[in-house]
């Protein structure tokens, strides 16, 4: 009997988040119970306005056990779900009790190094939840490092964090303000270099100040330094990079990001010689993939799906510049169908990162004259 009741245990054992949805049609916030059992990978919703089961239990494949924390964006059946509390104190202690965030920015001496860095994100089982490319004016360096205000260092550093493009990210984990700061190394790139050289710092790291990246050396000041670059109440952080010149439009599909692809993407961009000049982090609503994709309506069959993938999670959009852009970058990122990528041109990104013509790993601008206008899309009217 005691091995029927834990059996028992095991299959009803779920977690249960608050979520809420936003339904177009009503133009309402809709808020949900999610449960999931972990045992078979089935969810059920409860509509807690209306006091019913809204989803009965069924198996879904695709949400994972690390998709489920407070803050982040789940797809069920083609809704996209907040989640914006856990639903009962077993899922709080379970899910919730080590999980942090904290703030990484790569410094301007380690910006064309983001594919690496990323990558070394995600290998530490850190995920990245959000991400801009920025240029700080020497008063903004100077306001995000007031607290080294008195030291002889200070001029150097805000000086040197203000000479060029710099990433800002929030990365979510367990442990989150540690671990990163551990995957930096120490702060002086020549310890690092002999002490931890696998580190960040002592893989791209110069010296003192540059020293490649930064990290939040706590959860307060990671508080106030995500609030710097991605302001949670009014206000805009500090702007992004777009130029709007020479340039082409390149979306990572959401399924991408969630197969760990970003790093090796970017890396394999910048390798190939196309300078990416703007990126950022978005997760889209269904109304907005809409009328991005507009062009393809009625054009490709798949339509619906591609709409459905490109708001199925977070997305990294990026401004590449070079010379005739659209044209080359088009041809690097290779045919729209997987497949056929693989057969006839097998070291494009497709050939190398898509599954199918849906999930193809990234979009890039079809026609040379619409470039401007998708980097204008996600960085002009996206960006407010």
């Amino acid at each position: 009997n005691e091995s029927k009741f834990c059996m028992h245990l095991n299959s009803s054992l779920r977690f249960a988040f608050l979520a809420e949805w936003y339904d177009p049609s009503a133009a309402l916030l809709r808020r949900y119970q999610l449960l999931y059992y972990p045992k078979d990978g089935s969810v059920e919703m409860f509509d807690m306005k209306n006091q019913r089961t809204f989803l009965r239990r069924t198996k879904f494949d695709e949400i994972h056990p690390e998709d489920l924390f407070v803050g982040n964006r789940v797809n069920v059946f083609s809704r996209q779900l907040n989640l914006i509390g856990y639903g009962d104190q077993y899922t709080a202690n379970k899910l919730g009790s080590k999980k942090e965030r904290t703030l990484a920015m790569i410094k301007p001496d380690a910006v064309t190094k983001v594919g690496d860095i990323i990558q070394m994100i995600y290998d530490a089982n850190l995920i990245v939840t959000k991400a801009k490319m920025t240029k700080l004016t020497w008063k903004q360096a100077a306001d995000f490092y007031t607290e080294h205000q008195s030291k002889s260092f200070f001029n150097n550093l805000v000086q040197f964090v203000s000479s060029g493009p710099v990433i800002a990210m929030e990365l979510m984990g367990d442990e989150a303000v540690s671990t990163w700061r551990k995957v930096l190394g120490p702060t002086d790139s020549g310890v690092a270099q002999k002490d931890a050289a696998n580190s960040l710092r002592g893989q791209f790291g110069t010296d003192g100040t540059k020293n490649a990246g930064h990290g939040s050396d706590s959860l307060a000041s990671a508080a106030r330094e995500l609030e710097f670059f991605f302001p949670s109440t009014t206000g805009h952080g500090p702007s992004n990079t777009a130029m709007y010149s020479d340039c082409t439009c390149s979306i990572i599909k959401p399924h991408a990001i969630s197969e760990v692809f970003t790093g090796k993407i970017l890396k394999s961009i910048i390798e190939n010689g196309f300078e990416i000049s703007a990126l950022q982090m978005f997760n889209m609503d269904r109304v907005n993939a809409e009328e991005f994709l507009e062009v393809y309506k009625g054009v490709v069959a798949e339509y619906t799906n591609v709409v459905d993938e490109l708001c199925s999670g977070p997305c990294m959009a990026l401004e590449i510049h070079a010379a005739d852009s659209p044209r080359t970058f088009r041809e690097f990122c290779g045919p729209a169908d997987p497949e056929i990528a693989r057969h006839l041109r097998p070291t494009t990104l497709r050939a190398l990162y898509g599954k199918n013509k849906v999930q193809n790993a990234v979009h890039c601008t079809d026609l040379p004259e619409d470039g401007i206008l998708e980097v204008q899309y996600f960085f002009k009217i996206l960006d407010v």
